[in-house]
């Protein structure tokens, strides 16, 4: 699969709540990051942990809101294994019908099909609040630098 094709099984996968399979588009040995996540970059380094986090944190974003990726931009770069894709996650709460809409960017580095590195930059205040969860990061942002925060 080309960098495009792997970008959109993965975000259509997520958004169709497809967890289960997603693990299988990254490498065994990967770096996945989220250095804009406000309780801190945790990285992602192999197929296993990408399990876990989809089986945990995947699966407990989708018990609260239903969303689907929108306005799909894909920018190849010089390198043909990167790929910028542009997009927002547009859905609702579920509890409230409350609509909302979360943007993306994602540098994504595929090599033989597989997802090798990725950065996702992700409007996590948008979910949080999407979540019911502002409490909770604003509890997280008081705490001292370098203490130990929930994600």
């Amino acid at each position: 699969m080309t960098p495009e094709e792997v970008f959109l099984k993965l975000v259509r996968g997520i958004g169709d709540r497809e967890l289960a399979a997603l693990p299988e588009l990254y490498a065994e040995r990967t770096d996945v990051r989220h250095p804009m996540n406000p309780y801190g970059d945790h990285p992602l380094l192999s197929r296993d942990a990408l399990r876990e986090h989809f089986g945990g944190t995947g699966a407990r974003v989708t018990e609260v809101i239903r969303f689907q990726p929108e306005n799909i931009r894909i920018h190849r770069t010089a390198d043909p294994e990167v790929i910028v894709a542009e997009f927002d996650y547009v859905g609702t709460v579920i509890a409230t019908g409350e609509p909302f809409s979360a943007s993306n960017v994602i540098v994504l580095r595929v090599r033989d099909g597989q997802i090798v590195e990725s950065r996702d930059y992700i409007d996590h205040v948008a979910m949080t609040r999407a979540r019911g969860l502002t409490e909770q990061l604003i509890t997280a942002l008081r705490e001292p630098a370098g203490a130990p925060a929930a994600s």
